[in-house]
């Protein structure tokens, strides 16, 4: 299939969908909350899309708003292809924002149809809906309200027939696919236009890179960032591409058993969860004595050489044969046994993590983007990682680096703007150019490196430069630490604040910032800091949906006890 060719993500589906007729009563989608025997096939998925599309083009024009409000499970699918394929535009709401980010949203975007997936959605947006805008539910629980399964029964096999194999050839790359809200750290929302073209140009670029690791046959995917998120929203796409099985997870706390029921062969995150992955199995790993810490610490050290293209010596080849026997293989028997990657992406990964979790036989490439380029502008090839870096920016989309250092972003992924917002548009397009506020650096083999964020660098009292999210990402690296802040514009020196279970663990964390700073630059040393037992979350404001900090609400509350400090 040649994805420059294909005009839609709706003729994506159905182009697959023919090429994959023969496999039209196998799995495709099915989400893990539900018993072995329930799960979506190619042919369902097709026909559900068409029936739904049939209902929704009698209520919808074309750029017609529809909000979507639901977790993660088949019907988000087939409600998205249905939505364009009926002329519409999908406005994917995270199930985690504020009540004030629901109201802004909708007040914003003016949907004539809101599809929820039950009574709890339902809940959250219902007084900021009016009475003109009709709502459809995944499940059924009130008689007022239509549910998909309603809507798929009322429609006769004769007619389920008739529109089996349409679909809506009339969209063309340049047409808008959906609206996704960025969360953002500060302010409201920004509704970030994608086009079909920006998400398929996506699609090619992740293919090049995918298309090894599924050769002999289609990959399984488990699915558990939000599908509200630009990221997953893409990767769904990409999934369809390879022709893929998606398995939806139950739960971030039940990922790992979901695991070993869907057997992965490629899971995406953002690197908050390879974090939490890091603490846990080097926790795990520190508990080890005699002849298993050996094997441990030889498994970690060979695979950093195979990783950094070193060569081995024949003793070393011989040591790292029953690494992978008694050490790799059992960690990749945890998550599946079919793990070929890992793909990380919305933040930046610290190098530390990445090449830990790839020497121990755990596959993890680093991406970069944002939900402004559609999402993703650059990522790790299999066989070429540079765990440094996030690799070589995908051949459909140009970079480059701006005098300041700033990346900027070229290509038919670029947004079609902001929703009702043209002049920060125009900010943050220039000549064609997206200026994404990210700092970085080519190296000489063409892989992009992030060095920075502009916004968030912190300009101390001499004049420096500082990168919290660096020295947070160290200080996270300790067991006992499981968040951090740190502040210092236009200070004389860093502070913290740290999140941590007990104040019983203070000694320890010093003793553990004594060591850190003396790897760190003198600027960059942590001077003091203040043990917190209040988690950053969603639900208190304090992270956004894919789990970054939101740094002006933190400071809100903490800004007097930081100040302290000094």
């Amino acid at each position: 299939m040649e994805l420059n060719k294909i005009n839609s993500l709706v003729e994506l589906f159905f182009k697959k969908y023919k090429e994959k007729k023969e496999f039209k009563n196998q799995l495709f989608l099915k989400w893990l909350k539900t018993s072995d025997d329930v799960f979506f096939t190619w042919e369902q998925v097709k026909d559900d899309i068409c029936l739904l599309s049939e209902y929704l083009i009698k209520r919808l024009s074309k750029g017609d708003r529809c909000v979507l409000l639901s977790e993660n499970r088949p019907e988000w699918l087939i409600a998205d292809i249905a939505i364009m394929n009926a002329g519409g535009v999908t406005v994917p709401l995270f199930t985690t924002y504020s009540e004030k980010d629901y109201e802004y949203i909708i007040n914003d975007c003016k949907p004539k149809i809101c599809i929820v997936s039950n009574d709890i959605q339902f809940k959250k947006i219902k007084k900021f809906i009016s009475n003109t805008v009709e709502v459809i539910s995944f499940e059924n629980f009130d008689k007022k309200i239509k549910s998909i399964e309603n809507i798929l029964e009322k429609n006769s096999q004769k007619e389920k027939i008739k529109i089996s194999n349409n679909y809506n050839n009339e969209i063309i790359r340049k047409d808008l696919a959906c609206i996704i809200y960025t969360s953002g750290t500060t302010g409201n929302p920004k509704g970030v236009m994608l086009s079909h073209g920006g998400i398929l140009s996506n699609c090619e670029g992740a293919r090049e890179i995918l298309d090894s690791l599924t050769k002999n046959e289609p990959p399984v995917f488990l699915t558990w960032l939000p599908l509200s998120h630009s990221y997953e929203h893409t990767v769904q796409y990409v999934q369809i591409t390879l022709g893929a099985k998606v398995f939806y997870a139950e739960s971030l706390e039940k990922l790992l058993p979901n695991m070993s029921i869907a057997k992965p062969t490629i899971m995406t995150a953002v690197p908050r969860f390879y974090q939490n992955l890091y603490s846990k199995i080097f926790l795990n790993f520190s508990k080890q004595k005699g002849v298993k810490k050996n094997l441990i610490k030889n498994t970690i050290l060979i695979g950093t050489k195979i990783l950094n293209n070193e060569k081995l010596s024949f003793k070393q080849k011989i040591i790292n044969f029953f690494c992978d026997l008694l050490v790799r293989r059992k960690i990749k028997n945890q998550f599946g046994g079919k793990l070929k990657a890992f793909v990380s992406g919305g933040g930046a990964l610290d190098q530390k993590i990445g090449e830990f979790l790839n020497s121990i036989g755990l596959p993890t490439l680093q991406g970069y983007g944002l939900t402004e380029a559609s999402p993703v502008v650059s990522c790790n090839i299999p066989g070429k990682i540079k765990i440094e870096t996030v690799g070589p920016p995908f051949k459909t989309n140009q970079i480059r680096i701006a005098d300041d250092g700033e990346i900027l972003v070229k290509g038919e992924n670029v947004m079609l703007g902001y929703w009702n917002m043209k002049k920060e548009t125009e900010d943050i397009i220039r000549n064609g150019w997206l200026h994404t506020g990210d700092i970085g650096e080519v190296s000489k083999e063409g892989n992009l490196k992030i060095t920075d964020r502009k916004k968030e660098i912190i300009v101390n009292l001499g004049g420096d430069n500082i990168s919290p999210s660096k020295v947070e990402n160290l200080l996270c690296l300790n067991e006992n630490i499981k968040q951090s802040f740190v502040y210092g514009d236009k200070k004389t020196y860093l502070v913290a604040l740290i999140v941590s279970e007990s104040e019983e663990n203070k000694n320890e964390i010093e003793f553990y910032i004594e060591n850190l700073n003396k790897s760190l630059s003198l600027v960059e040393k942590i001077k003091k800091f203040i043990l917190i037992e209040e988690e950053f979350t969603i639900e208190n404001g304090m992270l956004t949906p894919t789990l970054k900090l939101k740094r002006k609400k933190i400071l809100e509350k903490y800004k007097n006890d930081l100040e302290k400090l000094y």
